[in-house]
């Protein structure tokens, strides 16, 4: 019988607005295409944090500017790309930066598309003229000022023989005007402007990398922007806003207020639970630096599990003393087709909150939360209720901090540790880490275990204290605890935050404590 041919099926390309920087503005159907994306070709001004909502075996295609200067592809050759890819059954997104259809030459590439005879479907995004006011605490319309805005370009296709832009009607039709791609064009901007009418005093924004943490705003009017702009050395990518409601900044202005903008900050937490840390510091204004420290990987072997969970219920109590304790306990106690039924003899206890709070994840309430979260305060919460002669299970690292398990054992209880994961070196870039430090960019490192700390100096690779002390010179140290703290301090290094409950909402608190009083 004769074989039939594979029918290759239709590939599809999507173009996505991926808004204006901040990878929160990215809408939700946007995400739900990068999450079930084959290809993706993404330009400059689409922040590269959305990125990780691609699945791993994903092609990344990157089509903007090399340094910043000249771009890599043409745009006829980014266009052959999305044919390419689509013709070959792929699931293609396009990821602009801002909204495609505004200035963005969306419009260009699906008619190439459409030519090509490619299906193809567009998702807007938040477009750079309303994040940028926004961000800069403008609004563009208000009824006390203007309701009318326009957003022109200050960049046309330079081989056009005349300009689409109608300065005279512009200049006094239209109460706010927004301009994208204005910078190099300023002087000849605003000479049209004030020639056509406007009044030389009215107010002038220029905004840089809008809603990033790289943000930068200034003020003037159309007689001075000019000069202001010069004198800051502001540079593309920037939108100016110019009208009447750019007085309404000293009141609404929102973002670059935020206690840590500005800051940049290092994260060294595994890459799966560094996501609450950084959220939380970004909300607050940072700019989070993720440089993970740590690879958690399973133990080699779970021969010492395999016999301790065969007799789970004559165990007293179980300790978690991490995270990654429940997780890999628990992954581990599915694939043996048990769950949290089978913990019904055992106590629970937990070594904090947030491990407590995992622990509810997998269907238990831990029966004893310690009030100092660490091994010794939850050795001495069980001393209280008494350990002699109880059983007592405790999954955890493969290497770790004995002096919980010691604690108990003389205190006459029976103790069995059972590994259950690793903390590996992470295999990171250590020459952006270094860089980062010698240039002065870094504000502040997190560290949230002794093993961050320890890892990270092995990444900075500092041959001796004198240089360590010198890359970390000027550099604040958060510590989530006295045990993450002593490890630093056992370094040479100091301590400048460390919050009095050691969890990470509390860190951050106490981090935007340090830094709102230090202003």
């Amino acid at each position: 019988m004769e074989e039939k041919p594979k029918v290759t099926r239709p590939g599809k390309v999507y173009l996505v607005g991926a808004g204006p920087g901040d990878p929160g503005l990215i809408t939700v159907r946007g995400k739900r295409l990068l999450e079930k994306a084959e290809v993706a070709v993404y330009d400059y001004l689409a922040s590269k944090k959305l990125l990780k909502h691609l699945p791993a075996s994903a092609e990344r295609i990157y089509v903007g500017k090399k340094g910043g200067l000249k771009h890599i592809h043409t745009q006829d050759e980014i266009n052959q790309m999305l044919v390419d890819h689509a013709r070959a059954g792929k699931m293609v997104v396009r990821l602009k930066g801002g909204d495609p259809f505004i200035f963005g030459r969306g419009g260009e590439e699906l008619q190439q598309l459409h030519k090509a005879g490619i299906s193809f479907e567009v998702v807007p995004g938040v477009t750079s003229a309303t994040a940028a006011a926004t961000y800069a605490g403008i609004p563009i319309t208000h009824r006390d000022y203007t309701a009318t805005v326009a957003f022109l370009t200050g960049h046309e296709d330079p081989t056009k023989e005349t300009s689409n832009i109608d300065w005279g009607k512009l200049a006094t039709g239209v109460g706010t005007l927004v301009v994208y791609m204005g910078i190099k064009n300023l002087p000849v901007i605003v000479e049209n402007l004030i020639k056509h009418g406007r009044n030389p005093k009215t107010p002038v924004a220029v905004v840089r990398w809008a809603s990033t943490p790289e943000q930068r705003t200034v003020i003037g009017t159309l007689e001075t922007i000019t000069e202001i702009v010069r004198d800051n050395d502001i540079k593309p990518p920037s939108l100016i806003i110019v009208g009447e409601v750019v007085t309404l900044r000293d009141t609404i202005d929102w973002f670059e207020k935020r206690p840590l903008f500005g800051k940049k900050i290092i994260v060294t937490r595994t890459r799966e639970q560094a996501s609450d840390l950084v959220a939380g510091l970004e909300e607050f204004g940072a700019d989070c630096l993720e440089y993970s420290t740590i690879n958690i990987k399973p133990v080699d072997s779970y021969e010492v599990l395999d016999g301790e969970i065969e007799r789970l219920d004559e165990y007293h109590w179980i300790l978690f003393t991490s995270l990654n304790g429940v997780k890999y306990f628990f992954e581990y106690l599915y694939t043996k087709g048990m769950d949290a039924r089978d913990l019904k003899g055992p106590d629970i206890a937990a070594v904090g909150k947030s491990t407590a709070d995992i622990l509810l994840k997998y269907g238990i309430n831990a029966d004893l939360i310690p009030s100092t979260f660490t091994g010794e305060g939850l050795a001495e919460s069980l001393l209280d209720q008494g350990v002699e002669g109880r059983n007592i299970l405790i999954p955890r690292a493969l290497k770790g901090r004995e002096i919980l398990p010691e604690t108990l054992r003389g205190a006459g209880a029976q103790v069995t540790v059972v590994p259950v994961y690793q903390n590996c070196p992470e295999d990171e870039p250590k020459e952006n880490l270094r860089t980062d430090l010698e240039e002065g960019r870094v504000d502040m490192v997190t560290f949230t275990s002794s093993s961050t700390v320890r890892n990270f100096l092995r990444m900075v690779e500092a041959q001796n204290q004198e240089e360590l002390e010198k890359l970390m010179e000027g550099v604040d140290i958060a510590a989530i605890g006295p045990i993450t703290a002593k490890t630093v301090t056992d370094n040479g290094l100091q301590v400048t935050v460390q919050p009095e409950e050691y969890t990470i909402s509390e860190m951050v608190w106490s981090i935007v404590q340090y830094y709102s009083g230090k202003d």
